[in-house]
Parts: C-alpha cells; sequence; structure tokens
C-alpha cells in the first residue's frame, strides 16, 4: 500500500484538487511549491501555504525556481520550455521524496488542458521521473476542477491570474519527441540547476485546523 506522496502544489485550482482527492484516499501528503521568484514576487507561495491549510497538507517545501527557469528560457529552444521545466520540477519533487521516504508523485494535470499535458508531453515528463506520476484530475475537464475546488472551500484561494507561464514561448510545442526533448536538454546544466535549486530548501511543518476552509495553519520552518 502507498502511504505518501509529494504534491506538486501551485497556487491555481487543479492541484489543490487533485491533492484533496488523493488524501481522501489515505495517500499522506507532502506539497512541494515552485515558485517563480525571483521573476515573480510571492503571492503564488502565499496562496500555496494557505492551500495546505486547507487541504491538511502538514508539510510544504518552497523551490524558488525563477534563476533556473530563465536559464532554461535563453539556453534552449524556447518552444519546449514547459516540458523541459516541467522535467526540472519532477526531478526537484523526486529529491523532495528521497528526503521524506515518499512513493509517488501527485500532479493536478489533466489530459490536453495546455500545451504540456497533450500525452506526447507527459510521455516525455514521465520519462525523467524515477517514481510513479498520480494525476487523479487526468479525465476531468476544467468546469469539473472549478466546481470541486468550491465545494472543498479551495476555490476563493485558487481564483485570480497565474503567472506559470511568464518566460514561456507564445506558441509551445505540443507534440514534442522524447529525442527532441533530450537534444535540447543536453544544452542546459541540469544537474547544476537542480542542486542550486535545493540549495538551503527546508520543509515548514503546519500546525494546522484540517477543517475544510480553514486558513489557520501556523507555520514552523523544520530546525
Amino acid at each position: 500500500m502507498v502511504r505518501a506522496g509529494v504534491l506538486l502544489l501551485s497556487g491555481g485550482f487543479d492541484s489543490p484538487v487533485a491533492g484533496h482527492l488523493m488524501a481522501r484516499q489515505g495517500l499522506g501528503l507532502v506539497a512541494a511549491h515552485f515558485s517563480l521568484e525571483p521573476i515573480t514576487d510571492d503571492a503564488a507561495e502565499v496562496k500555496t501555504r494557505a492551500l495546505c491549510g486547507i487541504i491538511g497538507v502538514p508539510t510544504l517545501y518552497v523551490v524558488r525556481v525563477g534563476e533556473a527557469f530563465a536559464d532554461v528560457a535563453h539556453a534552449a529552444n524556447r518552444r519546449f520550455y514547459f516540458i523541459l521545466t516541467k522535467r526540472i520540477m519532477v526531478r526537484l519533487a523526486d529529491a523532495i521524496a528521497d528526503r521524506e521516504g515518499a512513493e509517488v508523485l501527485v500532479t493536478g494535470e489533466n489530459l490536453g488542458q495546455v500545451s504540456s499535458q497533450t500525452l506526447a508531453s507527459l510521455r516525455a515528463i514521465d520519462a525523467v521521473a524515477r517514481r510513479p506520476i498520480i494525476r487523479p484530475l487526468i479525465g476531468f475537464d476544467k468546469q469539473e476542477i472549478v466546481d470541486r475546488a468550491k465545494a472543498i472551500g479551495t476555490y476563493e484561494v485558487s481564483k485570480g491570474p497565474e503567472i506559470c507561464d511568464l518566460l514561456g514561448p507564445p506558441r509551445p510545442a505540443t507534440h514534442a519527441r522524447l529525442d527532441q526533448i533530450l537534444e535540447e536538454e543536453a544544452k542546459l546544466p541540469v544537474d547544476r540547476l537542480v542542486a542550486e535549486c535545493l540549495e538551503e530548501v527546508q520543509p515548514e511543518r503546519f500546525k494546522a485546523d484540517r477543517a475544510p476552509g480553514s486558513l489557520s495553519a501556523r507555520a514552523e520552518t523544520a530546525r
């Protein structure tokens, strides 16, 4: 039986709903949030802490990836930016899973909603993972996800513009082959980027009221 997973948690609608569904199945969750700071401000990070309080996730890792993702945007073919950065996020989540003893990764991806969620893109992302990636929303449409967000109390926190595409291209690739991704990834110092993103990253442990809708979470940064 799978006991623990790392939830890739953004400030949007999808990933909190995915986390709620898996927690309801008894999966213990640790959240990993990939912040675009210093390219952006910390608004998404603040939202993510609130979402942890609502869905009852007791541990959060905030990983600042802004500079690493800017390197990806400048050094590789920008059409593949979203897939390349998702592969970096999976590597980072796997490293966090190593620390926490988690057996799976959990994402809010659903089929075809954006360019990195086509079957070809998902295959390229899965290829770098050292653990199974669970996608509980894979067959959901956006309205179903929004309706569930309202039902579990995450909607008000998650609503508003998302800035995850700030560095992305206007016309991203939707059917990239793995060999194309590997060719572009070879232009990047991936191991160094991952190591730098993880430097000094420490978990925040929450004492939280787990009742749906509660935002009363007090974070204690682990020593």
